[in-house]
């Protein structure tokens, strides 16, 4: 019968770095603690980082095998945990294809939730990696001990009590805000109660037209860019004609298509968050598809297969993910039933769209936006979100 969530310690090892390597992946009951499968394998000479890896890999096997929806991954590697979270770049070319089959995992689940642990709670991992690695350098298995009962936690012990918490952290967002999980309802809701954000791109630049990555780099707005921001600007104006804040990126093109809305709005003070940035591109910055695909051809398939994988030297769409999220649940507490302008770039308007629309991660390469088009949603306190407009150009259509 398949499980609804597990927990799954792994752990992997070498001796010598590189050396004789393995790897061990525990599957267990959130609740009881139970053990539900066991993982390991003997893998040759390796390091410990892509040991470590194989482990998680096969305790994400493990838990798809029955059937999970909901993960919660424990790991005593810092580097796996921050890695697989967005939050560290992955330098070594041999980890990067290990990183994005853990990557294509996670995206089997529901919910996947990483976790560090010291090193002394992760013992039954640990035991069944330094078997592997044992038997990967040749050394007869060790004779087994007597075994000891197994603790299976009672409905109101301690044991219990702890993994109801640690189920409970699994939960990536607060329960009733998360588009996703809102009961569905058609019933018409007030629009006057709702916090509406007004998306908007920022108008065109000269890489925009040679469509180059751009991400942290400060491009400047066009003549064609300037003239999409007043065009913008008044049909902004139109739309809302009382708003309460304009924010804008801190990137010159966003700002000065802020501007001419905010101006169009009477004068209201823009203001910078660093949240709407755009994703850093690091080395692809400037660079076109093409000339991408040419000098890193194994990278750029990662990251187009994994919202996890960062360009070289740059940032995760998971990462960019985290920060729009917490700025539109900020906004979403600080404006309730008000109009809210954001001056933003691809990336985070299209994260902030699948989420409000509970779409997948196949919507980032589906949807296209083009510079300076608007997009509408309405958010209420409950959770409800309701998506108006998507990239509506029509204010640009004769100029």
């Amino acid at each position: 019968m398949a499980v609804r969530a597990v927990v799954v310690e792994a752990d992997g090892g070498s001796r010598g770095n590189p050396g004789p390597a393995g790897y061990g992946a525990v599957v267990r009951d959130p609740d009881s603690g139970e053990v539900l499968l066991e993982r390991s394998e003997a893998i040759g000479v390796s390091t410990n980082n892509v040991a470590e890896y194989r482990g998680l890999i096969a305790g994400l096997e493990a838990a798809a095998e029955l059937g999970a929806a909901e993960v919660e991954a424990r790991m005593d590697s810092k580097l796996v945990v921050e890695q697989m979270c967005g939050r560290w770049q992955i330098k070594h070319p041999g980890l990067r294809p290990l990183a994005a089959q853990a990557a294509a995992l996670v995206d089997r689940f529901e919910s996947v939730r990483f976790s560090w642990i010291p090193r002394e709670r992760n013992r039954h991992a640990d035991a069944l990696a330094n078997a592997a690695m044992d038997a990967a350098a040749g050394k007869p298995p060790k004779r087994a001990a007597a075994a000891e009962p197994r603790e299976v936690a009672a409905a109101d012990s301690a044991a219990r009590a702890q993994a109801r918490e640690v189920a409970a952290r699994a939960t990536t967002r607060t329960a009733g805000t998360d588009p996703a999980t809102t009961r569905p309802s058609w019933e018409p809701r007030p629009s006057f109660t709702a916090t509406r954000l007004i998306l908007v791109r920022h108008g065109e630049t000269e890489w925009t037209v040679q469509h180059r990555y751009a991400g942290r780099a400060d491009v400047p707005l066009s003549d064609q860019g300037r003239a999409q921001a007043r065009a913008t600007a008044a049909r902004v104006a139109e739309l809302a004609p009382s708003v309460a804040a304009v924010l804008s990126s801190p990137l010159s093109r966003c700002t000065a298509t802020a501007e001419a809305i905010a101006g169009a709005l009477g004068g209201i003070p823009v203001r910078p968050q660093d949240d709407w940035i755009e994703c850093d591109f690091g080395d692809w910055d400037g660079k076109t598809f093409a000339e991408v695909r040419e000098g890193w051809p194994g990278e750029l398939d990662a990251w187009l297969a994994s919202t996890r994988i960062a360009p070289p030297g740059g940032e995760s769409f998971t990462a960019v993910a985290e920060r729009v999220d917490r700025a539109v649940a900020a906004l979403r507490e600080a404006y309730p039933g008000e109009t809210v302008v954001v001056v933003s770039h691809v990336s985070p308007i299209k994260l902030a769209l699948r989420d409000a629309l509970a779409a997948g991660d196949a919507f980032l390469h589906r949807l296209y936006l083009d510079a300076a088009g608007i997009s509408v949603l309405d958010m209420w306190p409950d959770g409800g979100v309701a998506v108006r407009s998507v990239n509506d150009t029509a204010h640009l259509a004769a100029r």
